[in-house]
């Protein structure tokens, strides 16, 4: 046999496609570790929350227009592979005899609603970037389009519960996550959901935003242990 010769078993297994459950595993953890980095970035650079002085606000984004657009860059990544998630989650319970079908179509919707608010999150970050550039004091415009940006962020949050329920109790019945993953992902969704009911507080720096941060936190657990759980999975 030629030394640069295949056997049909290798060449087999090189042209084997890959298997769509490591495709969605690997998209869910992707997006968990974009999401975390983007989280990270975020807070070492010490950004403002949304119930800091608008000198504060301005500060920071005259100084660091690069972390935001690294932010926002990332928001541009996250949309995509969200999308890629939910219809790649939708196909393996459909595969799978659709158990929890219901499930995975919620998600399916709400994911696509959340995409929407986050690519509107992120537009109007980049807005609030603008408006700062050649200010010395806080103005109106800038006051303005980031309490727009702080309610986008408001309301993407019970689409991204609702996309977190959907998805868990559809990955549940179709046995593609851990079993304990489901009880908590719901306890989170149910947080994410009631801090969105109250956008406009939220938009005027109300505190009622850490209410949907353990649940923002349970979204990354569920991301990160079923994109594990789907990777390790033989294909079905």
């Amino acid at each position: 046999m030629s030394p640069t010769a295949a056997s049909p078993e290798v060449l087999a297994s090189t042209h084997r496609p890959r298997s769509p459950e490591r495709v969605v595993g690997a998209t869910a953890l992707a997006l968990g570790l974009s999401v975390a980095v983007q989280n990270v970035v975020v807070i070492v650079t010490g950004s403002p929350s949304y119930a800091s002085p608008m000198s504060e606000v301005l500060a920071f984004h005259t100084e660091h227009r690069a972390v935001v657009a690294v932010a926002v860059g990332l928001e541009a990544l996250n949309v995509p592979l969200l999308l890629v998630l939910v219809v790649g989650l939708h196909g393996l319970v459909l595969r799978r005899g659709g158990a929890g079908v219901e499930g995975s179509r919620l998600a399916l919707v709400a994911g696509s609603v959340t995409a929407a608010v986050l690519v509107l999150y992120a537009v109007l970050w980049d807005g609030v970037v603008l408006a700062a550039d050649g200010l010395r004091a806080p103005s109106p415009v800038l006051e303005m389009v980031w309490q727009l940006h702080a309610a986008a962020f408001a309301l993407a949050m019970p689409a991204l519960g609702a996309t977190l329920a959907g998805a868990a109790v559809a990955a549940h019945a179709a046995g593609l996550a851990p079993s304990w993953l489901r009880p908590l992902a719901l306890a989170g969704a149910a947080l994410l959901v009631l801090a969105g009911t109250a956008s406009l507080a939220i938009a005027d720096g109300s505190p009622l935003l850490l209410v949907g941060m353990p649940g923002y936190a349970v979204w990354l657990v569920w991301l990160l242990a079923t994109g594990v759980r789907l990777v390790r999975a033989p294909s079905r």
